[in-house]
């Protein structure tokens, strides 16, 4: 029992910091340090070389537009270079290859570029690139993005700087509304940009360069050793690696890209698993330079709990397996009030994130509900991440599918990119039945103040449960008629 204690208020403890951590953002984000956008040079003499790098593997149903967007950005031809990096090994690569054909028939400055292997993935693509390209300044898309015609106009000005290395745009979304999931994926994408980022930026703390959307100085990717494939987030890899080397980073929040969020659950699942690892994996890599830079502390106190945020997972956990064994003791192990103070910090995030938006509050409580229900429900899935990344399991860059989704009510289940039910179900199902049990437990012994949070316990991994098999349903529905009509 001692163990089970130690392991309870350890993880309560340290979510706890955590949630103060999301507390301080919130703080840091209504105390006014708004800083002043700079001009864009008037002469297109004085407008610097340019160079687009969209890496894609295997997006048959969205490269074309993603070409058609980056041709159209306003911006003079001859100082504008596209590379279309291309690492495709389905019909792909035949589609981006006419569309360049097509572009350069008309002009524009654009290549296909492959390679005999995909080494590196995303960061091998763009390192390959970088052999070739001769902008001053690098943007770089992925393959679902839809950057604006002005984007190169007003990310630029960031640059005025010298020592500002990179100009990160926030994301927007093309299909926020497609379900109740994707309108989750899309709020907690918005508390990043809209809150955190925005934070970051405006007190010079250290931030990510998003992986797409952005625009760097190839000065200074290459003096913080260029793109490296050690981890799964080679963004947030070299972005620490270039703000250690004395770079800066700009965030515009006014400048939205919008992009595909994942219609699948699998799909999202997999993004966030690649996310998780991907940042404990940099963690491993750069803490100890971190906090032996000569950085004020407060910077490396705040950069520590942005690579390692993703730990909050693996700790609901032990505090779900561990809740009601402590508490049940003759005399309950009572959580300091402090600590309960800090469980709504990631809400009040939420809120601050929310509050220019037009919505009414039965909504917005109603997608909190959701965003905290999906949350909790990813927790398996980021500690199997967490946990392949502390012992050292590589694992190969598997891309998050695109099915060129904007509408609701458009079919996914036919998409040659939809991914299968995966074995970490069972577990989700196995957590959704100890959380249930967990709830029983508590009610029967009086535990009132446990109930609520193991509802929500219950409730997270349900949602997901149903939702996985839900969608395996509907994937099994949409494909028959193309079965039948095979078997005619």
């Amino acid at each position: 029992m001692a163990i089970l204690n130690l392991l309870y208020l350890v993880s309560c403890g340290l979510i706890a910091i955590y949630g103060f951590h999301s507390l301080t953002l919130t703080v840091m984000y209504y105390w006014q340090n708004r800083r002043h956008a700079t001009a864009f040079p008037s002469s297109e003499a004085d407008w610097p070389t340019v160079t687009i790098q969209l890496p894609i593997y295997n997006e048959q149903y969205v490269v074309e537009r993603l070409l058609a967007a980056c041709v159209a950005l306003d911006y003079p031809r001859d100082k504008l270079q596209i590379q279309v990096l291309d690492d495709s090994t389905d019909s792909t690569r035949e589609i981006a290859r006419r569309a360049v054909e097509a572009w350069r028939a008309e002009g524009v400055d654009i290549e296909h570029v492959t390679r005999l292997s995909r080494v590196g993935y995303k960061a091998g693509a763009l390192q390959h690139g970088l052999a070739t390209a001769w902008g001053e300044f690098l943007a770089v898309f992925d393959a679902d993005f839809l950057p604006p015609r002005d984007f190169l106009k007003r990310t630029l000005p960031g640059f005025t700087d010298p020592k500002v290395g990179c100009v990160q745009a926030r994301w927007g979304h093309v299909n926020p509304n497609y379900s109740w999931l994707t309108r989750a994926q899309a709020a907690a994408i918005d508390i990043h940009f809209g809150v955190e980022q925005e934070v970051r930026s405006r007190y010079g703390l250290l931030m990510n360069f998003n992986g797409a959307a952005g625009l760097w100085r190839r000065q200074c990717i290459d003096e913080a050793g260029g793109w490296q494939a050690e981890t799964l987030t080679e963004d947030l890899d070299l972005s620490y690696r270039a703000q250690l080397a004395g770079w800066r980073f700009h965030f515009l929040n006014d400048l939205r890209v919008p992009s595909e969020i994942p219609v699948q659950l699998n799909a999202y699942k997999r993004q966030q698993f690649r996310w998780a690892k991907g940042s404990i994996q940099t963690a491993r890599k750069l803490l100890g330079t971190l906090w032996q830079s000569p950085l004020p502390w407060y910077k490396k106190l705040f950069g520590t709990f942005h690579l390692t945020g993703y730990v909050v997972h693996p700790l609901m956990l032990i505090v779900l397996a561990t809740m009601v064994p402590v508490n049940s003791r003759p005399l309950p192990l009572h959580l300091p009030p402090w600590i309960v103070i800090a469980a709504f910090g990631p809400w009040l995030l939420y809120w601050a994130s929310r509050a220019a938006v037009n919505e009414p509050a039965s909504y917005k409580l109603a997608l909190l509900v959701t965003l905290i229900l999906v949350g909790t429900g990813m927790a398996l899935n980021s500690t199997k991440a967490i946990l392949e990344a502390l012992v050292g399991i590589k694992s190969g860059f598997e891309r998050t599918p695109k099915f060129n989704i904007q509408q609701t009510g458009e079919n996914w289940g036919q998409n040659q990119y939809a991914l299968p039910r995966e074995p970490l179900l069972w577990f989700e199902i196995a957590a959704m039945l100890y959380a249930i049990w967990m709830v029983a437990l508590s009610v029967q012994r009086e535990l009132w103040g446990l109930t609520p949070w193991l509802v929500i316990y219950a409730m997270g991994y349900g949602y997901f449960v149903w939702l996985s098999f839900y969608q395996s349903w509907e994937q099994q529905k949409a494909r028959e008629p193309r079965q039948a009509e095979w078997l005619a």
